[in-house]
């Protein structure tokens, strides 16, 4: 499978937005954060996602 994201300008910074399909596996009741890993020897960029902790 193969998904493509416009990138935009938002003020001073760029965005996108993340797929539904790659969001399947996530509890939406509970808030997530994504994680952007780049792995230079691989030239590649991965994704992962871990649950937000609340305010202690």
């Amino acid at each position: 499978m193969e998904l493509k994201r416009k990138i935009y300008k938002r003020g001073s910074s760029y965005e996108t937005t993340i797929p539904m399909p790659l969001l399947f596996a996530l509890d939406m009741k509970k808030k997530h954060n994504i994680v952007f890993k780049f792995v230079p020897k691989q030239n590649r960029w991965y994704i992962g996602f871990e649950e937000a902790r609340g305010a202690a």
